[in-house]
């Protein structure tokens, strides 16, 4: 059977109900490999072409108990509402209602998110005020990397990523950023953004990309570790 990037298909191979496989082809990738996509509830079969899916589809299914594990595990979702207590650079902050339909804000020394609206209103002003402060952060420490390698200006944008934290573009000097990296704490959100000026030096995760991250931010272990073992339950924060 052919596969095609994007495809979707049952974990289980003869079609029943359950975990969901995304395929994806990334030609970065060294090996193939599986990861979980807590947003969605997927997992995320990734090759380096379209001629290995195949066999990255054998590997998903042998790795079946692991992904159902992982997929049942995935921390409830939390609304943008008010009452709910969510974190901003690895700080509490509580959401709060007010009269009106005005913008989110932050206030009371950065402690609480209060906004005007209703529902989904006031869930779209609150994700819009995160958005603003990534990217005040992101594009600060992007600069700061960029600085520190010699590297010319790039574009950054901010997005609601399904998965990945970030992307970079080196050909056309772009850098794509999760506004949900904001909530993590500063060291981890200064991570993602040398993350993504590395590749414009490497353009793969080699020893020599490695190097590079490690002199912008010196051990980049427990930044990893910190986002692989948060990612989910920043993932869950407004859905």
């Amino acid at each position: 059977m052919a596969y095609r990037d994007g495809q979707r298909l049952p974990l289980d191979e003869g079609g029943g109900a359950g975990p969901v496989l995304r395929l994806s082809v990334n030609p970065r990738a060294r090996r193939l490999s599986v990861r979980i996509d807590a947003r969605a509830g997927e997992a995320v079969v990734i090759a380096p072409s379209e001629r290995g899916l195949a066999q990255a589809v054998a590997f998903a299914r042998t790795k079946g108990v692991w992904i159902s594990e992982r997929l049942a595990t995935r921390p409830p979702g939390r609304p943008l509402e008010p009452g709910q207590v969510i974190s901003l650079k690895g700080r509490p902050v509580r959401l709060e209602a007010t009269p009106g339909a005005g913008a989110a804000r932050l206030v009371e020394d950065g402690t609480v998110i209060r906004s005007g609206g209703e529902g989904e209103a006031y869930a779209r002003r609150v994700e819009n005020l995160l958005k603003r402060l990534a990217r005040d952060v992101l594009v600060e420490r992007t600069e700061h990397h960029l600085r520190a390698l010699g590297q010319g200006p790039v574009k950054v944008s901010i997005a609601d990523t399904r998965s990945r934290w970030g992307s970079c573009s080196p050909h056309n000097r772009t850098i794509r950023y999760s506004w949900r990296v904001v909530m993590a704490p500063p060291p981890v959100i200064d991570y993602l953004a040398a993350h993504e000026v590395g590749h414009l030096v490497h353009a793969d995760h080699s020893p020599a990309y490695w190097a590079v991250v490690e002199r912008l931010v010196g051990d980049h272990r427990p930044l990893r570790r910190w986002l692989r073992d948060h990612g989910a339950a920043l993932h869950a924060v407004g859905r």
